[in-house]
């Protein structure tokens, strides 16, 4: 057995010299995983597990207050993960399953987080229901403390259940309406094909959402640090032993002990729930779903959602409104001067690293994720499960673990007298003073959603459409230019879309890779609300949401195609 299985894999490599292509594809993805992926995180792990780093361990797993810290980041990663799956279900639910009226605007209210900075429904949850909010204190004189633990529920519930949306609409529509109907033929209820038929199908879904969302409430970096106040998460308390205590040994450790949840149920997502999907469609679904008809559930889960949805709008409206007045909640004359504070004052500079870096970083994104998914699809060779596993890290790894991660992999450290200084990333000056290590980790952060695009839009397409070709005398690199990457276009699209969003609003992975010569947006926005300047926070919001925008109408007209997005949406881009 082990004579075959040498054999095999000496088969396996001397068909890999023989494509070139294959060669090629292979070493360039290896490269960059090893790069962006293995060498940072390795260089964390080396510095958490030295004989130094062994005092934080036993103090921190000794000590009640952090222990306290570690079950702070637990529950939230919990109670985010039941409501924010909630809340995807209802929305997913209303727009498939209940016939309603207005539900384009209730779709698209659900989209907006994607677009938007992590800092803009914070800020303006602040503003609007803080200790001095406009609906609080000046319409109900109230003075509620948002700060802590319930705003930081409210406020990243808010923030992530797209993510639940998203997925369990997919699903729902999915589902073979067949099934519902054989069962009321047969004289169920809908509430009970409801318990019995739909909600079990979904079971994968659901718990997909709620780990997936377990896994970003915890990493969360902005809303605890804009909203945590005396409620410390283990994310934060990375940044202050990184920024404020300058302790990288302490830094590492916590991010090992963040780390562990934040992969284990990654782990657990991938490979459990992957295996425990349910088969409901064996062709194109038949018929129509199953609507909604009783008036008091009809109109009850209409009303629910409009109000989340209006609550959403007035969040957003807030971010938008807030930027054109002096003060929002005090004084509201107009004004300009937050927009030329951001266009032409300090601001501008943070403006144009941010877009230029995320306009090189998306097509980088976007061509990697989909040879990785061309490779983990179409190729077979010995470790292309863990080339897709890797891959995937970029979703797995919480932003402050890899901006540690980069932190000790590209910087050099430069001793002026007795201070040690770290300077622009990436060796300096002499490679773009931090630029190469900020589009590095833009990359990583984008290219998971590139490659579940790309995998399951490549399941979907016959390989005999490939085969055909190369039998017709093209090789493996004509092929996949000329006949894959037209087919998979629309999960090409996707992969750019979520890239340049996703890079345009990321602060975690990359705020401690900010420098002098590169600034991002986000963490301007951070320095503002912490100044209290919400005005100038909005002013960086909207003109933010405005270029995100802009840009995936742009890719929309250059790729030329309508994809799921697109018509999630609900407008023509």
């Amino acid at each position: 057995m082990a004579t075959i299985s040498l054999k095999r894999r000496l088969g396996e490599f001397r068909r890999i010299g023989s494509d070139w292509t294959l060669l090629v594809g292979l070493l360039v993805v290896v490269l960059f995983l090893g790069v962006a992926i293995i060498y940072p995180l390795s260089k964390m792990l080396g510095v958490s597990f030295t004989a130094e780093s062994f005092a934080y361990y036993v103090r921190y797993f000794s000590s009640p207050v952090y222990q306290g810290i570690m079950w702070n980041t637990i529950q939230l990663g919990l109670v985010v993960g039941l409501f924010g799956t909630a809340l995807g279900f209802l929305f997913a639910y209303v727009q498939v399953r209940v016939d309603v009226p207005f539900k384009k605007f209730m779709n698209l209210m659900a989209l907006m987080p994607i677009i938007s900075p992590p800092f803009a429904v914070a800020t303006a949850a602040i503003v609007l229901f803080g200790r001095g909010g406009l609906i609080t204190y000046r319409l109900f004189g109230i003075r509620y403390n948002l700060y802590g633990f319930t705003g930081l529920t409210i406020v990243l519930t808010l923030s992530l259940f797209t993510v639940a949306y998203m997925n369990l609409q997919g699903m729902l529509r999915a589902l073979d309406p067949s099934l519902d109907e054989a069962a009321t033929n047969l004289g169920a209820s809908k509430w009970h094909v409801f318990r019995t038929i739909t909600l079990p199908m979904l079971i994968p879904g659901i718990a997909s959402s709620f780990l997936l969302l377990f896994v970003e409430a915890i990493a969360d970096l902005a809303n605890p640090l804009v909203l945590g106040g005396d409620f410390t998460v283990l994310a934060s308390r990375v940044y202050i032993a990184i920024s404020g205590e300058y302790d990288i040994f302490a830094g590492s450790v916590l991010s090992v002990i963040l780390l562990v949840p934040s992969l284990t149920v990654f782990i657990v997502q991938r490979y459990w729930v992957s295996r425990k999907s349910v088969i409901s469609v064996t062709g194109k679904p038949a018929g129509k779903p199953t609507m909604i008809t009783n008036p008091i559930v009809r109109w009850g889960l209409f009303a629910l959602t409009m109000f989340f949805s209006l609550l959403i709008l007035l969040i957003y409206g807030t971010v938008f409104v807030g930027a054109f007045t002096e003060l929002f909640g005090i004084n509201y004359t107009p004004t300009l001067r937050h927009f030329e504070f951001v266009v032409l004052g300090l601001g501008s500079q943070a403006m144009m690293d941010t877009t230029k870096m995320s306009l090189i970083a998306t097509p980088i994104a976007g061509v990697l994720g989909m040879l990785i998914a061309w490779l983990v699809v179409r190729k077979h060779f010995t470790g292309r499960s863990l080339i897709d596993f890797i891959s995937m890290l970029g979703i797995a790894l919480p932003g402050t673990v890899l901006g540690i991660g980069y932190l000790l992999a590209f910087n050099k450290p430069a001793d002026i007298g007795s201070i040690t200084l770290l300077p622009p990333l990436a060796g300096g000056t002499a490679i773009a003073g931090g630029t190469i290590a900020l589009i590095l980790a833009y990359v990583v952060r984008s290219v998971p959603a590139g490659v579940r695009a790309g995998v399951a839009s490549l399941q979907q397409i016959d390989p005999s459409i490939e085969e055909a070709s190369i039998s017709l005398g093209a090789d493996n690199a004509t092929t996949f230019r000329k006949v894959t990457l037209p087919l998979i276009r629309p999960a090409f699209l996707t992969g750019l879309v979520y890239s340049f969003a996703r890079s345009m609003t990321s602060l975690s992975a990359v705020i401690f890779l900010s420098t002098p010569y590169a600034k991002i947006m986000t963490a301007q926005i951070l320095n503002e609300v912490d100044a209290g300047r919400f005005g100038n926070a909005f002013a960086y919001c909207d003109i933010l949401i405005i270029m995100v925008l802009i840009v995936i109408g742009i890719l929309y007209f250059v790729v030329g195609t309508t994809t799921g997005v697109e018509r999630d949406f609900g407008v023509s881009l």
